[in-house]
């Protein structure tokens, strides 16, 4: 099977990177740094769906573009989730959170209208998730 990511993940977010496992991106709401990473395995929906060879690789991924995103930002708080009861695509969330966001300290799903990235804005944080993760 070839790896094909899902139309919504596709329409809400731009690419940063392609890691061992993950595409990682950039969730398009300049409200929140917001990246989502996407295991390159077709027909995952839930954590136990990944197998057992890739759950290393999956959980230090997460873990670095936690490091990345917080070392980037500033982050008070890293929120990390997989609900995926819009998109069932397994996707994992890695969010920036600070007091005083626009959600703070609700999670930020279901809290007014996304406000998009100027694209000069978007290509400097793109740029700065690139070369945190892949050197």
């Amino acid at each position: 099977m070839t790896f094909e990511l899902h139309r919504q993940l596709a329409a809400d977010t731009l690419p940063v990177a392609e890691l061992k496992l993950c595409r990682v991106l950039l969730m398009n709401d300049a409200r929140y740094p917001w990246t989502i990473l996407v295991p390159r395995r077709e027909g995952l929906r839930d954590f136990h769906d990944v197998a057992a060879g890739d759950k290393a690789a999956f959980v230090a991924e997460i873990d670095e573009v936690s490091a990345v995103l917080k070392g980037l930002t500033g982050a008070q708080k890293m929120n990390v989730a997989a609900l995926g009861n819009m998109v069932p695509q397994l996707h994992v969330h890695v969010i920036a959170r600070f007091e005083g966001d626009a959600a703070w300290p609700k999670p930020v799903w279901g809290l007014g209208e996304a406000r998009p990235y100027a694209p000069d804005k978007a290509g400097v944080l793109i740029e700065k998730l690139k070369k945190g993760l892949l050197g």
